[in-house]
């Protein structure tokens, strides 16, 4: 047993795809035409770290109370957490690409950890050891 993918709702597919994929070095898994339960259209995608077992399913907010959860899923706390193996190196490429950390870098009993903010205004752990 195994989680496969998690949602995170975006504003807009191609932003939020291009936020995982250029500025955080994630892998674009799928991007294909797709149906909401109702029979509307909108896009399967999915991205995941390099190497990962978990993706990430990019969810296009579809009407005004998924709107309003953009940004807000986990209520202002850090609810995602990205492990890197170099973390020196993936906050340096992360900055130069346009990435905002609301935290300095710290080393914590679990490894050097940093906040950052997705492209939906989520909290992230950047974790390295």
């Amino acid at each position: 047993m195994h989680i496969e993918s998690v949602a995170i709702i975006v504003d807009e597919y191609d932003a939020a795809i291009e936020f995982f994929v250029d500025a955080l070095g994630f892998e674009l898994v799928e991007d294909r035409p797709s149906l909401t339960n109702d029979g509307r259209s909108k896009r399967w995608v999915v991205v995941r770290p390099p190497g990962a077992a978990t993706g990430v399913v990019l969810a296009q907010a579809d009407g005004a109370r998924q709107s309003a959860g953009v940004g807000d899923q986990t209520r202002g706390r850090v609810g995602f957490f990205l492990r890197v193996d170099d973390f020196d190196q993936a906050y340096r490429r992360m900055i130069a690409r346009g990435v905002r950390f609301t935290t300095e870098p710290r080393v914590e009993s679990y490894g050097t950890c940093a906040v950052f903010i997705d492209i939906a205004g989520n909290s992230w752990d950047l974790l390295g050891a």
